[in-house]
């Protein structure tokens, strides 16, 4: 049985496959509906304990996640639960470093990394991705590819 997020809920975002996540910004007043069975965590320093499975990556404000391989590990994680679970990524604003694993996952899910932002942007947030350095990241993120940073 799939345990998924309302289409239509606040931050969620429908990739190709059906396959539904959310993202948000922690700053944010919690949005309503069910909580996450599934968190990735993408900040500076350790996130707050929540109730619910979670991963923490250290990604710091505006840059790139400080080991890469980590964080691909957590998105192909995250991707994989997001085929039964509710999951969801967050930041503290929800848009730089969330959508920029948004757009990682959009990637992971088939769509060309070269399309990758812009989806995230038509169907997430239309400022998601901040900065050119996580543009740069997104494009290189296509399974294989070494060099992330």
């Amino acid at each position: 049985m799939i345990d998924s997020w309302d289409p239509a809920g606040r931050g969620v975002l429908r990739l190709p496959s059906g396959r539904m996540v959310r993202g948000r910004g922690l700053l944010r007043a919690y949005p309503m509906g069910p909580p996450p069975t599934f968190g990735v965590y993408l900040l500076g320093k350790p996130a707050t304990l929540v109730a619910w499975e979670s991963r923490w990556v250290r990604w710091p404000d505006l840059w790139l996640p400080s080991d890469p391989v980590d964080a691909r590990s957590a998105l192909q994680e995250a991707w994989e639960r997001a085929a039964t679970e509710r999951v969801e990524l967050a930041c503290r604003g929800g848009r730089g470093r969330t959508g920029t694993a948004l757009a990682c996952l959009a990637i992971i899910d088939g769509v060309p990394a070269a399309e990758a932002v812009s989806y995230v942007r038509q169907h997430y947030d239309r400022r998601a991705v901040e900065t050119p350095w996580q543009k740069r990241f997104v494009a290189r993120f296509a399974p294989g590819t070494p060099d992330l940073n």
